[in-house]
């Protein structure tokens, strides 16, 4: 999906919430330092040493929030859910009123395919800022997972009205609707976009409204400069768009095939990258 300003702004109710009020330089007490060290630290992209630098001040406090906070956060962005849902438990038990922890920990609940109780993060995170629900993507596409299919086909229809150029919003709301109503109902409800330049997704509108072939996305996807900084990208969602739409028409060895492509051969460190992820897992599982 095209980036959304949810995480922006929750990070920056976050740093309101959980840091600091404005004090003399005296003030600030070594914990905060440290814990600003941290973030210097992992910026610079020594991971082990930022986190252990959080775990520090944890170990000498274990109810510090801006550190479990932090901690978490890094967790999360190292794909170690269950180390981050243990921070995050803990903060939330601290501070249950900041929305952006409960749509960090739904994430990491999403990766875990704990689909259920990643909505009901998604649910309180909107509770605590109801202006942020259009833009809630992330619960639709978890609906999806969790086979809440008339709750995602809203979320979709919601989210459309404050992001109306996105082919993949389009694409869900379709993926949604053709487990509710059948193929047919779905590519007669295809919402229509404009304006989504991205590479392939001219051409992935275009497959599920029934107008063009697979190939017609993979062309797409394959053209222009082999050496383009872009390519991988292109090819991940065609491959993962590809997959998603062999398992709507019912074809589960093709749809096995492209996904394990989008997920090995062209993976992608984006959100999406986690759906395409948590889509193998789940295909796995049903393997079994």
């Amino acid at each position: 999906m095209r980036p959304s300003i949810i995480l922006p702004l929750l990070l920056i109710m976050l740093f309101v919430r959980l840091t600091l009020h404005p004090a003399r330089a005296a003030e600030v007490t070594r914990p905060e330092q440290l814990l600003q060290q941290a973030e210097e630290t992992w910026n610079r992209g020594s991971r082990a040493e930022a986190i252990a630098m959080v775990t520090q001040v944890l170990l000498a406090d274990p109810k510090h929030r801006n550190a479990l906070a932090l901690r978490g956060r890094y967790f999360s962005e190292l794909r170690q859910d269950t180390k981050a849902v243990a921070d995050f438990d803990a903060v939330i038990a601290l501070d249950p009123r900041a929305p952006v922890l409960y749509q960090h920990r739904g994430w990491c609940r999403f990766r875990l395919g704990k689909f259920d109780d990643a909505i009901a993060d998604f649910d309180k995170a909107i509770k605590l800022v109801p202006s942020m629900e259009p833009e809630h993507w992330q619960r639709g596409i978890v609906c999806y997972y969790a086979k809440r299919f008339e709750d995602g086909k809203k979320q979709f229809e919601l989210h459309q009205t404050v992001n109306p150029r996105d082919v993949e919003n389009a694409v869900w709301h379709f993926l949604c609707t053709a487990r509710l109503s059948g193929l047919d109902a779905a590519r007669a409800s295809l919402i229509p976009i404009t304006g989504d330049s991205r590479v392939p997704m001219a051409q992935v509108h275009s497959l599920f409204a029934g107008k063009a072939k697979p190939q017609d996305v993979l062309e797409a996807a394959e053209g222009g400069d082999a050496k383009s900084p872009n390519r991988n990208g292109q090819l991940f969602y065609a491959h993962l768009y590809l997959g998603l739409y062999y398992e709507a028409t019912g074809d589960h060895v093709k749809c096995r095939e492209h996904i394990q492509k989008a997920v090995t051969q062209y993976p992608s460190d984006s959100p999406m990258g986690d759906v395409a992820r948590v889509h193998a897992q789940v295909l796995k599982r049903h393997s079994k």
